[in-house]
């Protein structure tokens, strides 16, 4: 198993984790006296190890949903450019909408995954200060999903399943990206990708928001998310500064949205829950690589066996069904006397 990454890369901790780093702070010293002065820790190092596994899996055991959105955005969470050059062998890009330009915040591209042959899709954010410009801090204009579904008009055409990953915050809202028309561009994908022939597989792996998300794989026939990703019409901090006119209600605004893995599993809005490193996807991204490479490769296995008229036909009645109603009927009031 690859060695773990701590999660305080460059001095980074998220609120919630102090009494993590507190413990971890005390094995490191307790390892740096054993190497200084040669006394034997060995004992009290392995007791403080197993403590630390059991704080660390007791406080991701119980994330609100705020704290899952702030794992979902951590600086060293793999990105979707992490997973295609981890996952994806041979990857080849394509590039370009043949209308505008390339849209780097969201790659497409030919490749393999386990035995499969894909095309896959990714809403990329940038890793450094340079690449988050370059892909405008993952927010695509309607030139990456018009390339997007150039893409899967391919994978169609070659009968190659479509896998999409999503982390983005939604599509870029910007003058130039409402003069191009981004809201025809996602509204056409929806509907190209509610007849596309050939299997689609959608993956959250951190953000998913908006039409943004919807535009690369709101219309597939199986999603998935990250444990510890999020599934949203709107940011937290983009609803609480409609409901309260103050970003700082985010946290009651997650709470209320339920827009964890858990929450919309029970609702029907997500297939699978696919699981993470203990502590998160930051702390272990090999690991995390290899638990979304399984699930890929057998989902499409199992899709791959769907006739596609079968197929078409259930990812209509998904939509059909997708979501929970409750429905509650106003008594009549008491005849006037």
């Amino acid at each position: 198993m690859a060695k773990q990454n701590n999660g305080a890369a460059n001095g980074y901790q998220l609120p919630f984790e102090k009494p993590i780093l507190r413990k971890q702070g005390t094995i490191a010293d307790l390892e740096a006296d054993q190497v200084e002065n040669g006394r034997d820790h060995s004992a009290e190092i392995r007791r403080e190890r197993a403590e630390y596994v059991s704080l660390l899996r007791k406080i991701y055991d119980n994330l609100t949903p705020w704290e899952t959105v702030q794992v979902a955005r951590h600086p060293q969470r793999p990105l979707a450019g992490d997973y295609i050059n981890r996952i994806v062998k041979n990857f080849v890009t394509l590039h370009g909408d043949r209308r505008f330009a390339d849209d780097k915040a969201l790659p497409c591209g030919l490749g393999r995954i386990g035995q499969e042959k894909v095309v896959v899709l990714g809403t990329h954010k940038g890793r450094d200060t340079n690449e988050k410009i370059a892909c405008n801090f993952g927010l695509p204009h309607p030139e990456g999903y018009r390339k997007a579904l150039r893409v899967m008009k391919l994978a169609e055409k070659f009968k190659l399943p479509v896998v999409s990953l999503i982390d983005t915050t939604g599509a870029y809202p910007g003058i130039g990206s409402e003069e191009r028309g981004v809201a025809e561009a996602i509204a056409q994908n929806l509907l190209e990708m509610s007849r596309l022939r050939t299997p689609i597989l959608c993956i959250i792996i951190g953000e998913g928001g908006s039409g943004g998300a919807l535009a690369v794989g709101g219309v597939a026939d199986r999603i998935a998310m990250l444990q510890y990703a999020y599934y949203s019409v709107i940011t937290p901090e983009g609803c609480a500064a409609i409901l309260w006119r103050t970003g700082e209600k985010a946290p009651e605004a997650a709470k209320a949205m339920k827009i964890t893995a858990k929450d919309l599993k029970q609702f029907d809005i997500i297939d699978d829950i696919i699981t993470e490193p203990l502590g998160g996807a930051h702390r272990n991204p090999t690991e995390a690589a290899g638990n979304l490479e399984r699930y890929v490769a057998g989902t499409l296995r199992r899709l791959k066996r769907i006739p596609i008229e079968q197929l078409l036909q259930e990812r209509y009645d998904r939509w059909r069904r997708m979501g929970k109603v409750q429905r509650h009927t106003l008594q009549a009031a008491s005849a006037p006397q």
